[in-house]
């Protein structure tokens, strides 16, 4: 069931030794772990339920609407077997390969084989195809270092202290034998996708989809742009060979997930409560001592930790004298303007993708398609949302949850989930109240140029701009990772110079959210970090 104030009644008038702000995927990690030591915890979300951006919503009647974050790629094995969250109901269902669209008949499967994907990627180019499996070796190899570090605490190179000095030499020593991945790795952080593709494809198609989510995968930023190429990490950064299980669709939506980590939190004692909004941090002699309700409620904890976005902690729950204007300097250049948008559509039945070839492919249904034929078509679309308008043919990524899942649609109904780019946070003309019909009818041609009958399936649907996804999931910028993900906001400078280590510059409060390393994502590798963190500093 979805997380709401459905759950028992907190114990009332006690002091918790943690209070966590925002109930999101992390903010119940974190507070799981610390549960699980013996802590007292209390997670507060202002909506009235819990998840965060990955939430089951009955959007429609009999619907479960993932309205956010959409599929399960990142979610790491270790949090999923130390939480225990299949005993909680977390069911991952294999969906069928991702369907790339190109138009004009021309297609390709991204294949979880990766000798069949080759195959498949000859009929474009059979260098391309013979190079393809030193490319997956190369990226794998990567892949593997990025995901150690994403459970390290990111050590402050500018912190002069004896402590601090020996923390940075001891991160340095893990990842002495890095070699020549040291480069690469400064390759992905600095190039563009299209280039470091370049070096080792030579169609455009190839380029193209292994390329696609540098364009359309969360971050304000293009295929052509120097530094996406650390985009195309993010596939080979989680292990899916392990007993967590694969990437894929939860069964129930993506607020399973969230629903598991609280189950497994609340087993062992830990508190969520909805519909509780936070107006302040609390401090006393100039420690975090607890937070103050809009009611008026105050709750006093030993220690708070925050899941919301950087910005908002210390723009508006924090009292502006709390921390430095040179800090106050930094959280605001956090760069965090999204041109991401969800469209979400009930349908009476499914749409027909005119490309796709049931026999050929070797199952019923396209679950998963990309649209996106080009790299000039790419560019093109980011251009026009960097200039305040909405792309003419944005990219997309077409999921369809019900044709893997019964359970996210009433009997004989289905739901698509469309995640798109690019449409700008602010408009140049006018506002999304007006242009927002637009932006569905825009989606709504993209998507017929595949599918001509998808307008003749829809019986209602959500759409929601990034004002929209600001507004209903507090994300600033509507950014669905609470900030960029480039070279500038990474590993020791997310969110900023200072706080990287999940601590602040006040004593006691602490963040866990996607604000911090290693940032967006439903990963739970922020929570994780946090709690870690927390468990040094802070005694039961």
């Amino acid at each position: 069931m979805p997380l709401t104030n459905n759950f028992p009644n907190p114990t009332m008038n006690r002091k918790y030794d943690a209070v966590i702000v925002g109930a999101g995927h992390n903010g119940l990690v974190c507070g799981a772990y610390l549960a699980r030591q013996g802590y007292k915890v209390c997670v507060l979300e202002r909506r009235d339920l819990a998840g965060g951006a990955a939430v089951s919503e009955a959007v429609w009647p009999g619907y479960r609407v993932s309205v956010a974050s959409y599929t399960m790629a990142l979610l790491q094995p270790r949090i999923i077997t130390e939480l225990e969250l299949a005993k909680y109901g977390y069911e991952v269902l294999t969906p069928p390969p991702m369907l790339h669209l190109f138009g004009n008949g021309r297609t390709l499967l991204m294949r979880a084989d990766p000798a069949r994907l080759a195959a498949d990627m000859a009929r474009f180019d059979t260098r391309d195809a013979e190079v393809y499996p030193a490319w997956r070796q190369y990226m794998l190899k990567l892949g593997k270092i990025i995901e150690q570090m994403l459970f390290e605490i990111p050590p402050d190179p500018a912190d002069a202290s004896l402590s601090a000095r020996s923390k940075l030499l001891k991160f340095a020593w893990r990842y002495r034998d890095m070699g020549e991945q040291f480069h690469d790795i400064c390759d992905l952080l600095t190039l563009s996708a299209r280039d470091l593709l370049a070096r080792w494809f030579r169609s455009e198609a190839m380029i193209t989809a292994l390329g696609f989510y540098a364009s359309c995968g969360g971050a304000t930023t293009s295929i052509c742009e120097p530094g996406s190429a650390s985009v195309l990490l993010r596939g080979f950064i989680r292990d899916h060979t392990t007993p967590a299980g694969p990437a894929g669709f939860i069964r129930g939506g993506m607020g399973s997930i969230s629903e598991a980590i609280a189950a497994s939190g609340r087993a062992h004692g830990m508190e969520v409560r909805c519909g509780a909004p936070v107006a302040s941090v609390d401090l006393t002699g100039g420690r975090a001592s607890g937070v103050t309700l809009t009611t008026g409620e105050r709750i006093e904890a030993g220690c708070v930790i925050s899941n919301v976005a950087t910005k908002i902690l210390f723009q508006q729950l924090l009292k502006p004298d709390s921390v430095s204007g040179e800090f106050l300097q930094r959280v605001s250049h956090i760069r965090d303007r999204s041109t991401v948008f969800k469209v979400n559509l009930a349908l009476d039945r499914l749409p027909t993708f005119t490309d796709f070839d049931a026999a050929d492919a070797g199952f019923a249904y396209p679950a998963q398609v990309r649209i996106g034929p080009s790299i000039e078509y790419l560019e093109r679309a980011f251009d026009a949302a960097k200039y305040g308008e909405i792309a003419q043919r944005p990219p997309l990524v077409v999921i369809t949850p019900s044709a893997v899942d019964p359970t996210v649609a009433p009997a004989g109904k289905h739901l698509i989930s469309i995640f798109g780019q690019h449409a700008p946070y602010r408009l140049r003309d006018g506002d999304w109240d007006t242009h927002r019909p637009r932006l569905y009818e825009t989606v709504l041609d993209t998507l017929a140029e595949h599918a001509p009958d998808i307008r003749e399936c829809i019986d209602a649907a959500q759409v929601l701009a990034p004002v929209d996804i600001e507004r209903i999931f507090a994300l600033p910028g509507g950014h669905v990772h609470q900030g960029e993900i480039s070279a500038d906001q990474v590993f020791f400078k997310r969110p900023v110079r200072g706080a990287a280590d999940y601590r602040t510059p006040v004593e006691g409060l602490y963040q866990c959210g996607a604000s911090v390393h290693p940032g967006g994502g439903v990963t739970g590798v922020p929570g994780h970090n946090a709690a870690q963190v927390v468990m040094r500093h802070e005694r039961r």
